[in-house]
Formats: structure tokens, C-alpha cells, sequence
């Protein structure tokens, strides 16, 4: 009996990844979405979600011996001219595929959830790919898929030795006819702003809109509640998008004021921070607007600037931040970017809750401020059902 006949071979043969055999399949009621996402449309020079995007067919032959693994990626867009491949451009997609084809050795192709514009950031964007382990000792030899951690650690190692602003987090067994755009259920968003005269600091200038006056938070979520649910979001829809309907679902629109990225707290904070057990406590003393009106004072040196607020030399003062989260199936194209710009139009006072219903009953994208810039956007998350 030859080795490939023995039962113990076809055991070692059996796929390990086989979604039937360790993954659970994805519904097969989940509708195939034909919308764009918040980004840019195909053949912008800065990437985008768009109707056009490669079909199913195209995602990918169905070669049978491959194993398609669903990725998830987070990334700092900065230096990156958006997540779609370009000729001569690095992007997020282009450096993915160089990555697999110096693990696999062989060419592949990958394919997004959701489109980003250059400078957008993601905190989880998700693709899917198809890998076929060839063996490098007996060329033409296909072997048993590679296991999802052994994808991700080799995937990243080859990262590492890029720009290491892009890093794979997540991996998992799929189906092979399993899409990683069409099979989301909803994708997140957050936009981060900061508010305050001090000019942004340099570890801040690529991470958040930096606004010089002050929010009203409140009237900001007031603005929030007239934009959530089912609309026609035409107000909100930049030129180029190629949806088939302006209509969107916003299932969730909120503001909320969090620590600032660079938060270091003083010597005052840290002890109303502290628990006796060392662990942190987010103390109702620790006041965001006095904060960011504070500077921190646990240096020792008495020497002040001689500018009138009379705060401590070398200490900067603090930015309020605040986080805007928009959650939808799929948003139109730059939909989000032009809700922020918006909202900080609310909360400057520079328009009221009466102008957002004007502005969204009017339906033209020329009725809205303009949009907010790319840096402070974040696509947070890609929800699946993977069960």
C-alpha cells in the first residue's frame, strides 16, 4: 500500500483550516450589499468603496486546493495614498500582497471590506484572501493550508520590514465563496477632534482634527439625533459617489469626550486616579474641561513662561478631545467626513439643530459645511457573522 493510499497519510492530508471541519459557515440570508463606503469611489486617485469593484468571480479563482483566509489589519493611514492598489502608490492593499507573496511565494490577491482614503486610519479593517501552500522542496506539491497563526505571524514578520505602519491582527478560515465586503453586516467609524488654541502637537498633527475653538458637546449630540435613522442622505453625499440610492439606515451617530491619545496625568491627577490596589479609577473629580484649561504639574521646577495664563515653562495645555462614532451597514461616499464637518459647525455655534434639518431636507451636497479632513478618521471595526 503506497503512503498516499494509508489511512494515517489521509489523515495528516486531512485540510486543517477546512471551514466545515473547524469554522462555523457564515449565514447564507446575508444579502449581497451592492453599496459604497464612506471613502472614495473606484478610479478616485485617492482609493474608495464603489459599486464597480471587482465582482465575485473575480475574487479570486475558486481553485479548490486553496484555503481563503478572512484578515484583519490595522493601519496608520498617514503614509499611505489609500488602501486601493495604484500604480506607483504605495497602498494598503499593495503592500498586503507583497507581504503574502514573499511568505507564499506566489502572487496574490486581496480584497477589502471597506475602502479607505489616503491618511484614513483603521483600527480593524478586514480582507479576504485565497493562499495555495505550494511545497518549496517538491515544486507542483500542494500541501495542507497553513494554520491562522502561522499566517499572521509570517504575514507580519514581512510587514515589519516595511514602513511598520500597517500590522495584521487578527486571521481566520473561511469559506472559499465567503467575501469580506459583501458578508459585512455593518462597518464603525470614529473621527477624533481636539479643541483648544494650543497649537496640535507633533504626536498628534496625523491622528485628529485639531479645531481652535471650543464644543458644545451638547449641542453636537442634539445634532447627532436629528442625522440618526433612515434618510436620504444626498446633503451627505460627495461628487463621484456611485451608489444606485442616497437612502442609508445610520443606526448610530454619537460625540462623546474622552482623555486625550497623550494624556499624562500630574502628580494631583495620578493620586485621584489610583485605587489603593494600584489599579486605575476614572475618578468623577477628574474634570475634562478643567483639564484641558490645566497643564501638568507634577514638575518640580518653579520657573514660569511670562505669557499671561502664567502656566508652567515647557508644559503644554491640553486639548479636550472628542470622538464622534457613526455606525451603518455602509455609509455613502465621504457620508462620514461630511457629518463631522457638520457637527463641528454645531458646536462652534456656527450653525444650529434647525440648520441640520434644513441642510438634510435640502439634499444637495452643496448645502453642507465643508467636510472634515481625512486624519481624523477611523474605520474601528467590520462586523461579521462568523457563527
Amino acid at each position: 500500500m503506497s503512503a498516499s493510499n494509508h489511512p494515517a497519510a489521509a489523515a495528516t492530508n486531512k485540510r486543517p483550516c477546512d471551514p466545515s471541519l473547524d469554522e462555523p459557515t457564515p449565514s447564507a440570508k446575508l444579502q449581497r450589499s451592492s453599496e459604497p463606503l464612506d471613502p472614495a469611489p473606484a478610479g478616485n486617485p485617492n482609493g474608495g468603496e464603489a459599486t464597480g469593484v471587482k465582482s465575485e468571480s473575480m475574487a479570486g479563482a475558486r481553485n479548490p486546493k486553496a484555503q481563503r483566509y478572512l484578515v484583519a489589519v490595522e493601519y496608520i493611514g498617514t503614509r499611505f495614498s489609500g488602501s486601493q492598489q495604484q500604480p506607483n502608490q504605495r497602498t494598503v492593499v499593495g503592500v498586503l500582497e507583497e507581504a503574502f507573496h514573499r511568505f507564499i511565494g506566489q502572487p496574490v490577491s486581496i480584497f477589502c471590506s471597506s475602502r479607505t482614503d489616503a491618511g484614513v486610519h483603521a483600527l480593524s479593517n478586514v480582507c479576504h484572501v485565497n493562499v495555495e501552500r505550494i511545497s518549496k522542496r517538491k515544486p507542483g506539491e500542494v500541501l495542507a493550508p497553513h494554520e491562522p497563526g502561522v499566517v499572521k505571524r509570517a504575514v507580519n514578520h514581512f510587514l515589519q520590514k516595511n514602513e511598520g505602519d500597517i500590522m495584521v491582527t487578527d486571521v481566520r478560515c473561511v469559506a472559499p465563496d465567503f467575501h469580506a465586503r459583501y458578508k459585512a453586516l455593518e462597518r464603525t467609524y470614529h473621527y477624533r477632534l481636539l479643541s483648544g488654541p494650543e497649537p496640535t502637537s507633533v504626536f498628534e498633527k496625523n491622528s485628529a482634527w485639531h479645531i481652535s475653538e471650543d464644543l458644545d458637546i451638547q449641542a453636537m449630540k442634539k445634532a447627532c439625533s436629528i442625522l440618526v435613522g433612515h434618510h436620504d442622505f444626498s446633503s451627505f453625499r460627495a461628487a463621484g459617489c456611485q451608489a444606485n440610492s442616497p437612502m442609508r439606515t445610520l443606526d448610530e451617530l454619537t460625540v462623546t469626550e474622552v482623555f486625550p491619545f497623550m494624556f499624562f496625568p500630574s502628580s494631583i491627577e495620578r493620586s485621584e486616579m489610583e485605587s489603593s490596589d494600584g489599579s486605575i479609577v476614572y475618578s468623577r473629580t477628574l474634570d475634562m474641561e478643567s483639564l484641558a484649561k490645566g497643564s501638568d504639574t507634577s514638575c518640580t521646577s518653579s520657573v514660569k513662561s511670562d505669557s499671561e495664563d502664567g502656566k508652567e515653562f515647557g508644559k503644554r495645555l491640553r486639548h479636550r478631545c472628542f470622538v464622534v462614532t457613526a455606525r451603518a451597514r455602509s455609509f455613502l461616499y465621504h457620508q462620514v467626513r461630511l457629518m463631522v464637518g457638520l457637527l463641528k459647525s454645531v458646536g462652534t455655534g456656527d450653525l444650529t439643530t434647525a440648520d441640520v434639518e434644513r441642510i438634510l431636507n435640502a439634499k444637495m451636497v452643496t448645502a453642507a459645511p465643508p467636510m472634515a479632513p481625512a486624519c481624523g478618521l477611523y474605520l474601528a471595526n467590520v462586523k461579521y457573522d462568523l457563527n
